[in-house]
C-alpha cells in the first residue's frame, strides 16, 4: 500500500482515512471490530476520531468511539502501526469545549485514556474558537508535543482567514504549526474547499483529509428517491441533494463505475485521493463490505478523461 506524508509532520499515511464516527453508534463493538481488522489488515494504517463522538446518539455522553478504538488497539496489540488522529473543542456538555489551554490539558489526558495509548499521533482542534487567543491554544499543543504525548497537529473546519492567522503565529513565535486541515470535501461539496482553503493548503504544504468524503452516503448511489430514504440512520439528511446537479453527478459516477469495473463509492473515494492537494479522505464503514469498497478504492486509478467526466458533472 503506497504512503503519502502528512503536511511536513513526517506521518506517513494511506490514502484513504476510516472515520471513527461510527464506532460505538451506528457500528456496535463487534461490528467495529470487523471494520477494523479488514481496513488495516488490507494496509490502511489511519484512523479518526474525536472525543466528541458520539454525544449526538441517545444516552451518549461522548467518548464513545475513542473506547472502542482503545478497546480494538489494546486487543491487537498494533498500536505502533496506526496513525491515530483525534480531535478537541467541539462541545461535550457541561461547559467543556473550546481551545484554552488548560481544557486541552484536560482533554487530551481524557482521550488518552480511553484509546489506551499514551501518546496520539495527529491532535486536531475540531473547531475553531474565537475567544481563545490562536498562540495560547498553539503553545498549549507546545507543550503537549515536547511531552511526548502528542506528534503532530492538525485544525478542522478552520476558514481560510483563520488557519492562514495560525500559520502565521506559528512561524513567527516557534510554534508547532497545523499540518493538516479536515474541511468537507466531496464531489457535491467542492466550492467551500477549492475557492480559497486549497490555494492555502498547497502554498502552505498542508496535508488535507477532508470529511464526508461520500456526502453521508449519497455518493454511493444508495439513495436515489424518496423510497430510499428510510435505508439508514442518515437517509433523513439525503433530501439535500435530491435535485439536478445531485443526480447528474450519481449518473457520472454510474459511468465510470461501469468503465472501471468497480462501485459508485470506489469511484467517489479515488476521485479524492487523485486530487493532488488531498491526502487521505476520510470515509467511515459500519460493515465490512463498506470497508471493501474503500480498500479497492485505493487502488483505483482513475484515467484524466474520467476525472474530467467528474469534475464536468459535479461543477457548480
Amino acid at each position: 500500500m503506497e504512503t503519502r506524508e502528512l503536511g511536513r509532520s513526517g506521518l506517513k499515511v494511506s490514502p484513504v482515512c476510516l472515520g471513527g464516527n461510527v464506532f460505538g453508534w451506528t457500528a456496535d463493538e463487534k461490528s467495529s471490530f470487523a471494520v477494523l481488522d479488514a481496513f488495516t489488515g488490507s494496509g490502511g494504517n489511519f484512523i479518526d476520531t474525536a472525543d466528541v463522538y458520539s454525544t449526538w446518539a441517545d444516552g451518549h455522553k461522548g467518548g464513545e468511539s475513542e473506547t472502542v478504538l482503545g478497546q480494538w488497539l489494546k486487543s491487537r496489540g498494533n498500536r505502533d502501526k496506526v496513525i491515530l488522529a483525534t480531535k478537541v473543542g467541539s462541545d461535550m456538555g457541561n461547559g467543556r469545549k473550546g481551545l484554552k489551554p488548560a481544557y486541552i490539558a484536560k482533554a487530551v489526558e481524557d482521550s488518552l485514556k480511553r484509546l489506551q495509548t499514551d501518546y496520539i499521533d495527529l491532535y486536531q482542534s475540531h473547531r475553531d474558537d474565537a475567544d481563545t487567543p490562536q498562540e495560547e491554544t498553539l503553545e498549549a499543543y507546545g507543550k503537549l508535543i515536547k511531552a511526548g504525548k502528542v506528534r503532530a497537529i492538525g485544525a478542522s473546519n478552520f476558514t481560510p482567514e483563520r488557519l492562514a492567522a495560525a500559520l502565521s503565529i506559528s512561524a513567527k513565535n516557534g510554534l508547532p504549526r497545523y499540518e493538516s486541515l479536515q474541511p468537507e470535501y466531496n464531489l457535491y461539496e467542492r466550492a467551500g474547499y477549492e475557492d480559497a482553503l486549497e490555494p492555502l493548503c498547497v502554498k502552505e504544504k498542508i496535508g488535507v483529509i477532508g470529511y464526508f468524503g461520500l456526502a453521508s452516503g449519497f455518493l454511493t448511489g444508495k439513495y436515489r428517491s424518496e423510497a430510499d430514504l428510510g435505508k439508514s440512520p442518515r437517509g433523513e439528511d439525503m433530501g439535500q441533494y435530491f435535485n439536478e446537479r445531485g443526480f447528474r453527478i450519481l449518473k457520472a459516477l454510474d459511468e465510470v463505475a461501469a468503465e472501471t469495473k468497480s462501485t459508485p463509492a470506489q469511484v467517489a473515494v479515488a476521485w479524492l485521493i487523485a486530487r493532488p492537494s488531498v491526502t487521505a479522505p476520510i470515509v467511515s464503514a459500519t460493515k465490512v463490505a463498506q470497508c471493501q469498497d474503500l480498500i479497492k478504492a485505493m487502488r483505483l486509478k482513475l484515467s484524466a478523461a474520467q476525472i474530467e467526466t467528474l469534475n464536468t458533472a459535479s461543477a457548480a
